[in-house]
């Protein structure tokens, strides 16, 4: 049998912070192509924060290429303002994703957590030393941000191998 690869970046977004994570999968191996964090001034324009998220997120599709997109779902906010703010990010991350021709997923935080480090509950500390492991990378990202991108399209990699795995058991023979 073939090993399929496959090339997902990862979105943690946000409007002053937006971490993202490429990773490629081939079979069950798993491993980081790049990642970081896409950082906006709190002194700038917000829609000039939002743009600039776009422009940056557009240039890591074309020197990364991914086949698909895993964006992590917004949840709920204590702070209003700063809800809608991430929101409107989330949307821009979703929208250029789109425009890029990628296939998208979205992940709530606790599916992430589970997928990555078993309990839906996790600390980021147990999530980034769970990222470090499973990509076997030398160190944890430096920013939880960026370990966070890479978690979600772990989460992706792993959700979408079981929905094959279930798709393949219900066929007929």
């Amino acid at each position: 049998m073939v090993s399929q690869t496959l090339r997902v970046m990862g979105l943690d977004p946000g409007y002053g912070r937006c971490g993202w994570g490429v990773i490629q999968a081939e079979g069950q191996r798993l491993n980081a192509v790049a990642c970081g964090v896409i950082e906006t001034s709190a002194k700038t324009a917000f829609p000039a924060r939002l743009l600039r998220l776009q422009d940056e997120i557009q240039t890591l599709i074309k020197a990364h290429a991914p086949g698909e997109a895993a964006i992590e779902q917004l949840y709920f906010s204590k702070n209003v303002k700063t809800g809608i703010d991430v929101g409107q990010a989330r949307g821009v991350a979703l929208v250029t994703c789109a425009r890029g021709g990628l296939a998208i997923s979205e992940y709530k935080p606790v599916e992430i957590k589970l997928a990555v480090t078993g309990f839906g509950a996790a600390p980021k500390s147990q999530v980034q030393r769970m990222v470090k492991l499973l990509l076997k990378l030398e160190q944890e990202p430096e920013l939880d941000d960026a370990a966070d991108a890479l978690a979600v399209a772990i989460c992706h990699v792993h959700s979408r191998a079981l929905k094959q795995h279930a798709a393949n058991r219900t066929r007929p023979a």
